[in-house]
Formats: C-alpha cells, sequence, structure tokens
C-alpha cells in the first residue's frame, strides 16, 4: 500500500471518531526484529517530523492485514511503547497474546464480533485496553491503550484488513479505574457505600434462587450515636463509625459482604444463612463490638451496636423489600432497653412502622397548611474573594411548640407519602418570594427525586416564574444523581425547560457514585456540587485529594463551575482554591439562618 494512502487513512480514522487533528506519517514498516535504524530524512512536503511528534503525545499508527494476520506499524513504534514492544508484535495473534487479563475489551473482538456492515467507507471502533511486556522479561506495569480505527470488508463482507491509531492512555486509565473505585467505597469506613450495596443484594438474591439456600440482611446501628457527638465531638464520632466498619468485617467471612447503609448504620450480607445462624451471628458482632472501646480522637470511646435482620428470599425478593423488613427490625431492636438483635416477621414491626410514619406525614401536612415551614440560607462564596456568590435555601420545619424538625426524620416519610413535592413546592415559593424582596440575592433550591420526575413540574416552574419578573437568573436548581440515574432522559427535559427560562441548573452529590463521564457531558449542568463527604477530609486523606482533584478536573474539562460543599477549615479551604474551585461552601463560611448573610454578588 502507498505511503501517502495509508497515511490518509489515519488520518479518515481519527475524523470518524472524532479526532481531528492532523497525523502527519512518512512512512510505515513491517516490525523488524530489533529497533529500526534511524530513518530516511522527511520530505520537506510532509511538514514536521512524526518521529518527534508522534512520541510525544504517544501515538504510533498501524495497518493489520488481517487474512495474513500481519501488523505493520509506524517508524515511531519502539520510541513510543519502550520495551511493552518488544519481541513478536507484528501478527495479530501474538499481539493478542500481549493483551492485559485486566482488559475488559480487544481489538481482535472491536474488529472481527463487531455487528455493523461496511458500506464501502469502513466500519470505525474504538476501544480501550492494556498490554503487557513479554513474558521473558518478567512481570511489569501494564501500559493501558485507546485503539481508534477502521476496519474494511472484504468480498465476502467479512472484515479484511484495519488500520488506525494507538495511543497511551495509561494516566488517565488509572484515574478512571480510581474514580470508579471511590463510587464504590464509603470514604470514611472503607467498606461498600449504599449503592453498592444494593447490586450486592441483588446478586446475593439471585444467587440463592438458583441454590435454594437462604441468606440473610443485617442492619447494625451504635446506638446513642448523637450523644456520642454531643459528648466527644463529631471527629470522635466519626472515629466510633469508622472502627465499628474495620471490627465488623474483621468478624464476617470473606463470601460475605458489608456496606455502609446510611450514617451511623451498617448492612452485612450473610451468604448461606438461616434464621438460627442469623441470630447466633449477630449476638456475636454484639458482644464483639461492646468488648473492646474504640480508639478516638478524643481517647477510647465504649460504644454498642443494635441489630434488625431478615432472610432472603423468604422474607422479599426484592432489595428495596428486604432493607425495608430489616429497618423495621431494627427499628424495634432501638426500642427502650429490650433486645439488641430482633428478626423480621411480617406483623413484627408494621403496625407500629405504619402509626409512626402516619403521625409525621399528618405533622408534615399540618406545617403546610398553617404556613410553618420555613428557609435558612446557607451562603456560598467566592472561593478566591470570600465574597458571598449565592446562598443555598435549606427546608425548616417548625413544630406547633415553636422547635424545628430535623429535615433528616421528615424527608423519608415524605417520600414515602407522596408529600415530598409539596415540599419542594413550598420551597420554591418561599424562595421566589425572597428572591423579588431582595433584588441582589441569588439562591439555589434542592429539588428531590420525586419533584424532578413529576411530568408537571416544569410547567409549575414557568408559571411560577413568570408571576415574578426578574427572578429566573438569580435562581439554581438542585439535582441529586440519583435522579439522573432513574430517569436520565426526563432529567435532560427537565434541565433543558430550566434553561429555556434562564434558570441555572447545579448537579448535587457529585462524585456520590452514579454518573458516568458521557452522561455528564450530555447534560447542560451550569455548576456541579462536590459532595461534602469526600471533601471534609482532603487535608489528611491523600485518597481524598485525588479523588476530589479528579472531580475537579472532569468538571473544568466540562467547564462547569465547582462547589465544594462541607468545607470546615482554613486548610480544606486553601487546598480547594489552589486547585481552582469557584465556590466554597460550609461551616467555615457561615451555617445556614433564617435570613441570608450580607448582599449576594453576581
Amino acid at each position: 500500500m502507498q505511503l501517502r494512502h495509508i497515511a490518509n487513512r489515519a488520518q479518515e480514522t481519527r475524523v470518524a471518531s472524532g479526532h481531528s487533528s492532523p497525523l502527519p506519517l512518512t512512512s510505515l514498516s513491517s516490525l523488524p526484529a530489533a529497533p529500526p535504524p534511524a530513518p530516511a530524512p522527511i520530505p520537506p512536503l510532509l511538514g514536521p517530523d512524526p518521529r518527534l511528534i508522534l512520541p510525544s503525545i504517544g501515538e504510533v499508527v498501524y495497518e493489520w492485514d488481517i487474512g495474513t494476520d500481519r501488523l505493520t506499524w509506524g517508524p515511531n513504534l519502539f520510541e513510543t511503547f519502550g520495551e511493552v514492544a518488544q519481541g513478536e508484535f507484528g501478527m495479530g495473534y501474538a499481539y493478542g497474546e500481549r493483551v492485559s487479563r485486566e482488559s475488559v475489551a480487544t481489538r481482535y473482538g472491536a474488529v472481527m464480533q463487531s455487528a455493523e456492515t461496511d458500506a464501502g467507507q469502513g466500519v470505525p471502533f474504538q476501544v480501550v485496553y492494556g498490554l503487557t511486556r513479554p513474558r521473558e522479561l518478567g512481570p511489569g506495569p501494564v501500559v493501558w491503550v485507546e485503539d481508534t480505527g477502521r476496519w474494511f470488508a472484504g468480498d465476502d463482507g467479512r472484515p479484511a484488513h484495519a488500520h488506525g491509531v494507538v495511543r497511551i492512555v495509561t494516566e488517565r486509565h488509572e484515574a478512571e479505574r480510581k474514580l470508579a473505585l471511590g463510587a464504590q467505597i464509603d470514604p470514611l469506613t472503607g467498606v461498600l457505600n449504599r449503592a453498592q450495596l444494593a447490586e450486592q443484594l441483588a446478586r446475593f438474591l439471585a444467587a440463592s434462587e438458583r441454590s435454594r439456600k437462604p441468606f440473610a440482611a443485617l442492619l447494625v446501628a451504635v446506638e446513642n450515636l448523637f450523644a456520642l457527638n454531643r459528648t466527644y465531638g463529631y471527629d470522635a464520632g466519626d472515629d466510633v463509625i469508622a472502627g465499628l466498619a474495620r471490627r465488623l468485617r474483621e468478624n464476617i467471612r470473606a463470601c460475605d459482604a458489608i456496606g455502609r447503609y446510611a450514617g451511623n448504620k451498617f448492612a452485612i450480607l450473610l451468604e448461606n444463612c438461616g434464621t438460627e445462624e442469623m441470630q447466633a451471628a449477630s449476638q456475636r458482632l454484639i458482644d464483639t463490638v461492646g468488648l473492646t472501646a474504640f480508639e478516638t480522637s478524643a481517647g477510647p470511646i465504649p460504644a454498642m451496636i443494635r441489630v434488625g435482620g431478615v432472610i432472603g428470599p423468604r422474607e422479599g425478593r426484592d432489595p428495596q423489600v428486604l432493607f425495608q423488613h430489616a429497618e423495621e427490625a431494627l427499628d424495634v431492636a432501638r426500642q427502650g432497653a429490650g433486645k439488641r438483635f430482633v428478626a423480621y416477621t411480617a406483623s413484627l414491626a408494621r403496625e407500629d412502622a405504619r402509626l409512626r410514619a402516619l403521625q409525621v406525614a399528618d405533622s408534615i401536612v399540618s406545617a403546610l397548611t398553617e404556613r410553618r415551614v420555613e428557609l435558612a440560607f446557607q451562603p456560598i462564596v467566592h472561593a478566591r474573594s470570600g465574597a458571598i456568590a449565592f446562598h443555598e435555601a435549606l427546608l425548616r420545619v417548625r413544630l406547633p411548640d415553636g422547635t424545628a424538625a430535623s429535615p433528616g426524620a421528615l424527608l423519608p416519610v415524605a417520600e414515602k407519602a407522596g408529600l415530598v413535592c409539596l415540599l419542594d413546592q413550598r420551597v420554591m415559593e418561599l424562595a421566589l418570594e425572597r428572591l423579588v424582596a431582595e433584588p441582589e440575592l441569588r439562591v439555589s433550591v434542592n429539588c428531590a427525586l420525586h419533584t424532578v420526575l413529576d411530568p408537571e413540574w416544569p410547567d409549575r416552574l414557568a408559571a411560577a416564574v413568570a408571576a415574578n419578573p426578574g427572578v429566573a437568573d438569580r435562581l439554581i436548581v438542585e439535582i441529586t444523581e440519583t435522579a439522573m440515574i432513574e430517569d436520565f432522559d426526563t432529567t435532560r427535559a427537565l434541565i433543558a425547560a430550566c434553561k429555556r427560562l434562564g434558570v441555572k441548573v447545579a448537579m448535587d452529590d457529585f462524585g456520590a457514585g452514579h454518573t458516568s463521564f458521557r452522561n455528564l457531558r450530555d447534560l447542560a449542568f451550569d455548576i456541579v456540587k462536590i459532595d461534602g463527604a469526600f471533601i471534609r477530609n482532603i487535608a489528611t486523606s491523600e485518597d481524598d485529594r485525588f479523588f476530589v482533584r479528579t472531580l475537579i478536573d472532569l468538571a473544568s474539562h466540562l467547564s462547569l463551575k465547582v462547589v465544594a460543599e462541607w468545607v470546615e477549615d482554613e486548610a480544606t479551604a486553601q487546598i480547594l482554591r489552589d486547585w481552582g474551585v469557584e465556590y466554597l461552601q460550609g461551616a467555615h463560611f457561615g451555617s445556614a439562618a433564617a435570613r441570608p448573610a450580607g448582599a449576594a454578588l453576581r
């Protein structure tokens, strides 16, 4: 094949795959037995020397004759890949043997197993995989590459030859792997997060259906965590939670699973476990935890746990149902001085839980009717100047005696009772009233999952904005990652509706573990708010620093403004400033108050 034709083919491949920059090339050669000699001078008409350009950006072109299985590489192969390119590298089968076992895809699979048909222009492909050096050189690091190319069919319609560009992406791959790992693990405790717990429980259910053997799901809660936090401080409370995670993990089997369910609650899944085994295992955990105090920053602190358990799939064939039943059992275990472990039965806690939920739902309805739903405003400041950029409007419900109810206790019931949309609507009304009253104010408002998925909500927002001229460009709607995963298309439509009104949109809890890079890119967010659970320890945790820095770089690449939540000290604030975060939010800059602090600046 002529040299210029190969170069043009490589350029076509990059254009078809979104890589539009020119790809200078002077020659292709069959793989030599040893590193090639110095190439001949580059003809001026082909521009800069590719021997300098391609290695500098970690790229090498190739041609693959599928009929003969021969791979022909560009002259910068050894310069680019080093020892990975040593040994047999000129045949497709040999190249395939060098693909790392960690890879989930290969060039062979992308080409030979393609469902596409070549209509004469070739079929583009792009795949990422790892390459290892020859076995005789011993173990070495995996070099991760992105293979972008195009295959062409022969007379029989099957792939006959392919060409493309292989680019080193090891650094990017490691960053994405770390990000994916962080999306599965709770940063404080090092155990699975809630999303991964649900996936694990689904796997346990599927395995149990096949084996016909039961399993147990336990919910474990620290007793009197509020009192611990009040007495010893929140840092010591976190130390107890982290220590409990370690102790629980050390006392379960390798086949079992543990994750952080919420706050001070952990979920444990016990494989091949019936009622009697569940009770014995729970009592052993209770005794083990209570035996020794936890080492904390405030000194040794004793702590006890309570446990609720359920047997699957007997008491539920759905993860949500099983967790709900385990919560009901735990609620009974936490009442009074009764048993520390309670196993779920169909009638155990249902009536009690139903009555308590009805009481909370009634209090929410009363608060809405009697205008006892209020807002508190927490400032969000410019990272560089410290001047207030905008405020987040936070829900507060005033009880008849004048005290404030905890949103954490109300919102789960409001969601189950279908009242959360009414609360969100009232919060939006109050926020718009304040925006009208204070022309310099800018406010962000949270929207719950049920509100985001309500098909009538965009129309209500449009009507509210139209009734209050001049507020749209000072309003920010916050949507959680959970809403995106629940219904991507509805979320995208809602964002588009907000944009048409001139309302900005922020993604809340960024990094909590759901959003893919592609989804984030495809949705027109203006702002991302990094989940505070990752922020609060960056001054002391190298892993959290790496994870947060990766999130910031990703947001910057997509031209998104970043808010860092839960900034509680100047050391954390300075790290975030140095990394280019635009906005900071947290106790270090002010707590939530009934009135916005100062005049918000644009």
